[in-house]
């Protein structure tokens, strides 16, 4: 495995380091910690790697460095840290983050895979692919079967879309959309699963894969989510995009 994770490296980009911090500490250890992350990265080289090509560096920290990315776990969205975080640190680097209280069951493992799988490959959350001149599909990599999963060494982890998803033309016969190989054709959806889409260049929609998935998700609390950016709409702490505003 470190042979063909180093192979990978030596021909692709250099890892971003992505730093990994809990302020979940009524949730999370710091033992479940340090193997939470090393399972995210072992689920990271084996199955995402290979098939988008970006390697990243996991580590647990409490000081990140100017330029890691961030992945950072909250008992939930009123945490007092969290006032400013959004997209983007303080730093202007991309930032993820996991609301560990609202999971409301699910693993924290399946909802950090999907958090940071999604940051990397739309860091600012502003990236969408056509399926025609009038319609447009967030580059989300996990919402279309997010209540989908898989296992690493026992690990539950999220199902992501391939990059034949984004892509409106007719594929041959065989072709994987999805990893658990669920899906048959782009910008399709499971029943659990959700798209947001840009009509006319403006109107930006979410679309549910079930009546059922619709009801679950009103339900939730979205501040602080990476989507919403996307949403002129958007729940969102107003962070800094309010302070730009006032200057």
């Amino acid at each position: 495995m470190k042979k063909t994770r180093r192979a990978l490296l030596g021909r692709s980009l250099r890892p971003v380091r992505i730093a990994c911090i809990n302020y979940a500490e009524e949730s999370i250890s710091g033992s479940k910690m340090s193997q939470l992350t090393a399972a995210l990265q072992k689920c990271y080289d084996k199955h995402f790697l290979p098939v988008w090509g970006y390697p990243v560096d996991l580590y647990v920290t409490k000081k990140p460095k100017p330029a890691d990315w961030q992945l950072v776990y909250f008992d939930d969205a009123s945490h007092e840290g969290l006032l400013g975080r959004h997209e983007l640190t303080h730093r202007g680097q991309p930032i993820s983050k996991i609301f560990v209280k609202a999971l409301d069951g699910e693993p924290v493992s399946v909802a950090a895979s999907h958090e940071l799988f999604e940051m990397v490959l739309d860091p600012m959350a502003n990236l969408w692919a056509d399926k025609n001149r009038n319609t447009q599909y967030a580059y989300e990599v996990c919402d279309a079967v997010e209540e989908d999963s898989f296992f690493v060494d026992g690990v539950e982890m999220s199902n992501f879309v391939y990059p034949s998803w984004f892509e409106p033309f007719e594929h041959p016969r065989g072709t994987k959309f999805d990893h658990k190989g669920t899906l048959t054709e782009p910008f399709s959806m499971t029943e659990g699963g959700y798209v947001i889409k840009k009509v006319n260049g403006r109107r930006v929609i979410k679309q549910f894969g079930s009546p059922e998935k619709r009801r679950r998700f009103a339900k939730e609390d979205r501040r602080g989510h990476r989507s919403e950016f996307r949403d002129p709409q958007g729940v969102h702490h107003p962070g800094r995009r309010a302070a730009k505003r006032r200057g």
